[in-house]
């Protein structure tokens, strides 16, 4: 598709992912989630939407309350928010939440954001 200035169609990835105003301001691109994809997160939540000057996307995998390999990726402003994009481990799930560079947190209401992390192969029935 060629923009030609008339079009309302999204342009972008992160414009379509901002403009589907995913609850919490919380956008993962693509799901499901497969191990070695590279994966998208984009962020316009509380914490942006308060002023903050840096986010952080908090990342552990595996067990949703046994977080390995935990650590915090500098997200980068745009326009449509704060963005990071990843290559996903083969493990068992993906977790995250955010924080700001004042240690303020927006961590879904103490249920973190978690998805599966599918191993690319289809199940035999």
């Amino acid at each position: 598709m060629y923009y030609t200035g008339y079009s309302t169609e999204p342009k972008s990835k992160l414009e379509k992912m901002y403009l589907a105003d995913y609850p919490s301001g919380v956008a993962v691109e693509p799901t499901p989630i497969t191990a070695g994809d590279e994966v998208t997160v984009l962020y316009n939540g509380l914490l942006a939407k308060s002023g903050a000057d840096q986010i952080y996307l908090h990342v552990g995998y595996g067990d949703t309350d046994n977080w390995q390999a935990v650590y915090d990726h500098k997200m980068s402003k745009t326009g449509w928010g704060w963005v990071k994009t990843l290559e996903m481990p083969d493990a068992k799930r993906f977790n995250f939440c955010f924080k700001d560079s004042a240690n303020n947190w927006d961590n879904n209401n103490g249920h973190n954001w978690s998805f599966v992390i599918h191993n690319g192969n289809r199940p035999i029935h």
